[in-house]
């Protein structure tokens, strides 16, 4: 696939299906980030769905939004572990998860796909195959099975115009072989002030108020992460109890508490090698709070942290300024660890180093979701792993395989 300037990819984007332009001419009464949102639920309501899906970006909040209404309207509680189905392309073929798509079930009258990887549809060779395969099915579908492809190797900014050139390249690629029989969904960042909005509209439909520099702050100390804001507001309500009104202090309070830091102190242990207290440190913050049931939530920041370290490495960000430069809206740190990730991404000497990393997590996330006897176990491999030396890679790997 060759290159595609700027001007190419606004064209090809005024021409799809959730195209820029059309998301701004409603943002008078649909907040543009959250659109594409309202449009996928409205479809699942209605049943109006397509026989396959691909959610385009690494925004974890929408993703798990996505997920939640698919299972409330399509998977019955009580049959889930007949009618939902997760799959890793990395790991199984896609044939097998076409031939088990087209298999009506016994068991449950509607199933439910989730296929990541989507990134080895695209690795090197032909791949006309695999792509045509897809588009045979969904040309002869099974009205009873939904596929729902997972492309979050690609992240898409809040300011599309600052998308990197690597993630424009593979997101047109998805478009112009997927696009035309799979629904594309995306999954980008909020701008923070659409973030401080949809707080003040969620808090209103709970019946909580919350003051105006309140849920600044919130969106200011979590830079713009969604996830995690949307996980810290659920507890401002609950901690607001009956007085239904959520403060400035209530989340000074609130958010700031030692747990978050306790995130930054684990990362600080990892890049200094320090693997007694990195343990120690991963041991407390088990011990703490959900417990190993918070270990998706634990690795999901441990990802985004070693990847902000990957943008700072190669901006050779060096102070504040330069960092809030870097990282985009919905992709920043808490003001307080502005200075610490800048001086743990510094202790890592290579490109190399980070993406290992970055592997590393990818691989934990697997086994977590794959039902492992116990979870501290793996969350503690993983800090052996990421706290040892690395070993001479060997040849062969290319840039494109890496989960970033």
């Amino acid at each position: 696939m060759g290159e595609y300037d700027s001007g190419y990819y606004a064209n090809r984007l005024r021409n799809a299906r959730f195209e820029v332009n059309e998301l701004h001419r409603g943002e008078d009464t649909l907040m543009r980030a959250f659109a594409q949102a309202e449009r996928f639920v409205s479809e699942l309501e209605s049943r109006k769905l397509r026989p396959a899906y691909v959610f385009v970006g690494d925004e974890a909040f929408f993703r798990k939004r996505f997920r939640d209404a698919i299972l409330e309207h399509l998977v019955p509680a009580d049959l889930r572990d007949f009618s939902l189905f997760e799959f890793d392309l990395a790991e199984t073929d896609l044939a097998e998860i076409l031939d088990r798509a087209r298999t009506p079930s016994l068991m449950a009258p509607f199933q439910v796909f989730f296929v990541r990887g989507v990134k080895n549809l695209f690795g090197r060779g032909s791949n006309e195959e695999k792509l045509a395969a897809i588009e045979e099915y969904c040309r002869n579908p099974n009205p009873d099975a939904l596929l729902v492809f997972v492309a979050d190797h690609i992240s898409i900014p809040a300011d599309v115009r600052r998308m990197e050139m690597q993630d424009r390249e593979r997101y047109q690629r998805i478009r112009e072989t997927m696009g035309p029989y799979c629904g594309i969904v995306e999954l980008a960042r909020v701008e923070e002030g659409e973030a401080v909005r949809w707080i003040a509209d969620y808090c209103a439909g709970r019946g909580v108020k919350i003051e105006p520099d309140g849920a600044r702050e919130l969106v200011d100390a979590l830079g713009g992460d969604m996830m995690m804001i949307s996980n810290e507001l659920e507890k401002l309500i609950l901690y607001a109890g009956e007085k239904k009104r959520i403060t400035l202090g209530d989340v000074e309070t609130m958010v700031l508490a030692a747990k978050q830091r306790s995130l930054y102190e684990l990362t600080d242990a990892i890049s200094s090698k320090d693997r007694v207290r990195a343990l120690e440190i991963l041991d407390a913050i088990l011990a703490s709070g959900e417990g190993e049931e918070a270990a998706i939530g634990h690795i999901y920041m441990l990802a985004k942290t070693f990847r902000q370290m990957l943008v700072i490495m190669e901006r050779n960000v060096r102070d504040q300024r330069m960092l809030w430069a870097a990282l985009w809206q919905g992709f920043r740190v808490p003001p307080f660890a502005a200075d610490d990730i800048i001086k743990q991404a510094r202790r890592y000497k290579s490109r190399r180093e980070l993406t290992r990393a970055i592997r590393l997590v990818a691989k934990a996330d697997l086994a977590l979701r794959s039902n492992p006897v116990s979870k501290r176990l793996v969350l503690e491999r993983l800090v052996m792993d990421l706290t040892s030396e690395p070993k001479l890679e060997t040849p062969g790997w290319m840039q494109d395989q890496l989960p970033v």
